[in-house]
């Protein structure tokens, strides 16, 4: 027998998303004592879902599209328009293959030993200093990083601003008003900025080795053609961009780190530190939730789908979902040992099958990032944290402790 969806009986729901953040979806999903809900958000009615089933609906392309899902103001600032994320069917699949191809073992080594040599840099700039904010200072780290890694050329002397820059656009995506007009500025100098080293590598002004990201990307044919220019500059900044999103829970991780010391000195292995990382992007918040849209008519759980009808999935609910994870308000790495990822009941950078679907292809970087600067903060540095405000505000969406976790009398060990 079909069921009627749960409603929020409400004009429009978008300035309860807006001053509630990541907190909208699960408390008027206790409010209804569902894991479905029909409200009204930015004028249109959207089906908003909870659960390790409905990440699995979400994800399955017979049912559910990309196409037209995605709101412009997010392309504009976060992802580009009509880049990827955007994509569905034969399209996404020939998209998603070029990503995956940068994704090898030997590709994902050399990254790796990247981030260890940039640390090392990092962290002697950061004795210097003696006082730094390690969320600015990541931001930086890893944008220098995956510039090295993609071959697109930074100069020291551009940096920090373009690491700003990539930040800015990152922050927008959740921002009104200034701070989103600034975003929506940056990203199109930013695409600017990497669309002259695509042209760049077109022409043979400058040499990329065959390979790697800018080659790939540059390279890149679909139907017998190369991409447009500035559609190539929108797709790798989608490989730059959110591996520097990932400076969040780099802040996180150190802050993980104060808040429960006795993980310290439980990192001494790969798979420990697989753990920690991995419980860092359960714990901390950082995607709310995504877009879809319905493909054609069908029935869920007695729910009736209607073709058109907009989706939203929690992404964070089934993060913190005490169906999926024991004690899920608990920090505990060890959760991980025996822990079987499905590829639906751990989503922090969406679900399904990474190779065709639509996540996120460089959720192995992020992992990466993390393992390697938990190593190095507790392996390599010593530093006091100093009194400051580490809250973390549900409410602005993406977030990150407030004061960005500023670290003190930094010191290197062992030089």
């Amino acid at each position: 027998m079909t069921k009627q969806i749960p409603e929020i009986k409400m004009i429009d729901s978008t300035f309860n998303v807006v001053t509630e953040g990541y907190n909208f979806v699960g408390k008027r999903m206790a409010q209804l004592e569902t894991d479905v809900f029909e409200a009204r958000i930015l004028g249109k009615k959207m089906i908003v879902m909870t659960g390790r089933d409905a990440a699995e609906l979400f994800y399955d392309e017979s049912k559910i599209k990309r196409e037209g899902a995605m709101p412009k103001r997010i392309q504009k600032t976060l992802f580009g328009v009509n880049g990827i994320h955007t994509k569905d069917g034969q399209k996404h699949k020939i998209r998603k293959a070029m990503f995956m191809s940068m994704m090898t073992e030997e590709r994902l080594a050399h990254l790796r030993t990247i981030l260890q040599e940039e640390w090392k840099r990092k962290g002697l700039e950061m004795e210097q200093k003696k006082r730094a904010v390690l969320f600015d200072e990541s931001e930086e780290l890893i944008l220098r990083a995956m510039c090295r890694w993609t071959g697109v050329p930074l100069t020291d002397a551009e940096s920090w601003r373009r690491a700003y820059e990539v930040g800015v656009m990152i922050d927008a995506a959740g921002g009104v008003g200034k701070r989103y007009r600034e975003g929506e500025k940056v990203r199109t100098e930013t695409e600017g900025w990497i669309q002259e080293v695509i042209e760049a590598v077109r022409d043979g002004r400058m040499q990329a080795e065959e390979g790697t990201p800018v080659h790939t990307v540059a390279f890149h044919q679909e139907e017998g053609e190369l991409l447009d220019a500035h559609m190539a500059a929108i797709e790798l900044l989608n490989v730059i961009r959110p591996a520097v999103a990932v400076a969040r829970f780099v802040a996180f991780a150190a802050l993980a780190l104060q808040n429960f010391p006795e993980w310290k000195n439980r990192l001494g292995t790969t798979k420990e530190l697989n753990n920690f990382a991995n419980e860092v992007r359960r714990f901390y918040p950082f995607t709310p939730f995504l877009p879809a849209v319905v493909k054609e008519d069908f029935e869920w759980k007695g729910y009736q789908f209607k073709e058109g009808r907009h989706v939203i999935l929690d992404v964070h609910g089934i993060n913190r979902d005490p169906r999926i994870w024991e004690e899920p308000e608990t920090f505990n790495p060890d959760r991980f040992n025996d822990f079987v990822d499905d590829r639906f009941n751990f989503i922090p950078q969406g679900g399904g099958d990474p190779d065709t679907g639509h996540r996120c292809p460089g959720e192995p970087i992020a992992v990466m990032i993390i393992e390697e600067s938990v190593r190095y903060l507790t392996e390599n540095l010593s530093y006091y944290v100093p009194e400051q405000d580490l809250t973390i505000n549900m409410v602005r969406m993406p977030t990150l402790p407030k004061d960005r976790f500023v670290m003190d009398n930094i010191k290197v060990k062992g030089k």
